[in-house]
Parts: structure tokens; C-alpha cells; sequence
């Protein structure tokens, strides 16, 4: 049976009787680790025009999130008619795994995750995410979050159970390391962020023959410039997830590249994350994770 990750937001257990078809699409992530990227891709590569026919988060909705209702997403995802890819953040064992669906595990290096997600939980409007959610407002106002760094270190530090606090450093590699082990297997496949970060049309490519899609070579060009991130950002209001959680849709796009985690560490700091991520993954995954690209 797949683990049930529970979070005030989101919820697995959702998964459990879900009615794949052949060929769905489950694209899989950690937090800020190119999510909407990967979404973004594979809609393009569905669509094979840039003028896609709805928002993006109604074409691959998020299954467990619990801004909307179980039935609701279900309904939605019933109606389609295109080839269906659909939005998570649990890790495959918390997923039924069917030979029909490819699973998706987009990774980032946890460093620039990490930063990413610092800036990120200030462009959240947690009242709204309550709302949806049908959870209480905190009694107080949160107190003054750390300095970057400090707050990155502390991040580094954390003993976090890693199924509890999936966002944590442990969570991320908990998370990863699971898609490894599953790497083997026909219908799963991991992509770098980087690797769409440094050769988007190569990666676009490789997931076009992933999936089986043919693309005629003329609508290559222009699939690719609109997957290109200031593209995106550029019309970002049609990508970050609905629901009015998002303050800033531009913001929601915040930089695209990576090294922002390894450039505020002292070179004795960043061997200390090396340990420890070394503590609790396997060194082929982390070769991979954290390789220049």
C-alpha cells in the first residue's frame, strides 16, 4: 500500500482508487525543483502549439492539494480528452504505481531549492490557503523570519523526520532517493532542472521520446521559446496555481538559473552540507544532483 503523506495543504491518500488511463502523465516533485517547468513541457509537447486552450493548472491540475475538493479534481481530470499529466508533490511510494502511467521526478539541487523556497513562502498568502483549505488562521502573527543564511543553515541543520517534513532536507532527499531506486523501471524517469535550465530544447527532446510524442520538426522552434523561462514569467499569470494563493505571479518565476544556495556558504559550510546529504543519500544520486551542467 503507498504511504499516506498528510500536510495541512495536501493530502495522498487522494490518489487511492484514482482512475489512471494509458499513457497519463505524473509529474512528481519537491517544492521550487521545476514543477510548472516540467508541467509547462509537457503541455507544449501534448498541445504542440504555444496557445495552449486553458491555464495551466487547469490542464495538469494538483491531485492532492486541497484547495479544491477530491471530487472536484476528479471531475476535471474525467472531463479531458487530451492526454492527461497531472501535478504532485508526494513521492512515488506514496502513489499506486500503474505500468500505463510515466512518473515524472523532477530534482533541483537542494541548496538552490532551499533558497528558492525561502523566497517563496513570502509570496504565499497563508489567509487565502487557510481559506481554501478550511483551516484555522494562526492565532498570531508569525515572527520575523531569519537573515537568508541563517535560515539556510539552519535548513542544512535540521533533524527533520523526513516523511513528516517533506521540504526539509531530509524530506528532499527522501524524496529523490525513492525515484532513484526506481530509475530502472520503464515508466519512471527522473530531469535534472538544470538540464532544462542550461539545454531546454536537448531536455525537451529526450522528454519527447520519453512519452512517444512525435513533434514535427518545424513546431520546434517555437515550442521551445515558450517554454523558455522569462517566457514564462512574462506570462506567469496563466501558470502559478490558481486559487488567488500566489501574492505575486512574476515572483512566483523569482531567477531560473542555479548557485544561489553554493554562493552564500563558506567553502567550510558547503562541505558540511556535502556531508551531510552524503549522510542520507546514495553518492550516484548526489553525483547527479550536484554535477555542473
Amino acid at each position: 500500500m503507498p504511504y499516506r503523506y498528510r500536510t495541512l495543504d495536501d493530502d495522498s491518500g487522494r490518489w487511492d482508487g484514482f482512475p489512471f488511463r494509458d499513457g497519463d502523465i505524473v509529474i512528481s516533485t519537491r517544492t521550487r525543483s521545476g514543477t510548472t517547468w516540467t508541467q509547462m513541457i509537457c503541455a507544449l509537447l501534448i498541445f504542440q502549439t504555444p496557445d495552449l486552450p486553458a491555464p495551466l493548472g487547469q490542464l495538469s491540475p494538483w491531485l492532492d492539494h486541497l484547495t479544491m475538493s477530491r471530487d472536484e479534481v476528479y471531475a476535471l481530470l474525467a472531463r479531458q480528452r487530451h492526454r492527461r499529466f497531472i501535478k504532485t508533490h508526494t513521492p512515488l511510494d506514496g502513489i499506486p504505481l500503474d505500468t500505463r502511467v510515466t512518473y515524472l521526478v523532477t530534482a533541483r539541487n537542494p541548496l538552490d531549492m532551499a533558497v528558492s523556497l525561502y523566497h517563496h513562502s513570502t509570496n504565499i498568502d497563508i489567509a487565502r490557503m487557510r481559506e481554501l483549505t478550511g483551516q484555522p488562521l494562526p492565532a498570531e502573527p508569525s515572527a520575523l523570519r531569519r537573515p537568508l543564511r541563517d535560515w539556510l543553515l539552519a535548513w542544512i541543520a535540521h533533524e527533520a523526520d523526513p516523511r513528516e517534513i517533506l521540504d526539509s532536507l531530509p524530506g528532499v532527499l527522501w524524496h529523490l532517493t525513492d525515484a532513484w531506486a526506481r530509475r530502472g523501471a520503464p515508466n519512471v524517469a527522473l530531469v535534472h532542472y538544470d538540464d532544462l535550465s542550461c539545454d531546454l530544447e536537448g531536455a525537451m527532446r529526450r522528454l519527447a521520446l520519453l512519452l512517444g510524442i512525435v513533434v514535427p520538426e518545424p513546431a520546434w522552434p517555437g515550442l521551445v521559446r515558450a517554454a523558455a523561462f522569462d517566457k514564462m514569467r512574462a506570462r506567469a499569470d496563466q501558470f502559478v496555481p490558481g486559487g488567488g494563493i500566489i501574492k505575486d505571479s512574476a515572483c512566483f518565476f523569482r531567477r531560473g538559473r542555479s548557485g544561489a544556495g553554493r554562493e552564500i556558504l563558506t567553502a567550510e559550510e558547503f562541505a558540511w552540507y556535502r556531508a551531510r546529504a552524503a549522510s542520507m543519500a546514495p553518492p550516484g544520486l548526489l553525483a547527479w544532483l550536484h554535477a555542473a551542467r
